[in-house]
């Protein structure tokens, strides 16, 4: 998969120390996942959130942040929308 937005997923790591060894876990993996659908996706990231319009809610570091991307499946790009902390992401709508 493409990951687009890596720029604001740098500039949030670059505020929050903690989530960076984790963070790069996940783009590596999403940078090399090759997901034809959601199942693909679930079976790799079980505690992933399925949201409408190909959205998906990822957790990062357990449950202490959170990334909503926009996935395409048909062109291989995951966009990432936001990022924040678990009580960040309580306020998102």
């Amino acid at each position: 998969m493409r990951l687009v937005g890596r720029q604001l997923l740098d500039d949030f790591a670059a505020q929050h120390a903690e989530i960076r060894g984790p963070l790069n876990a996940w783009i590596a993996e999403v940078e090399e996942a090759e997901w034809r659908g959601p199942a693909d996706v679930k079976a790799r990231f079980p505690s992933a959130s399925f949201i409408a319009d190909n959205r998906i809610v990822f957790n990062i570091k357990g449950n202490k942040f959170r990334i909503e991307t926009k996935v395409s499946y048909e062109v291989t790009v995951v966009l990432a929308i936001r990022i924040g902390t678990h009580a960040e992401y309580s306020k998102w709508k």
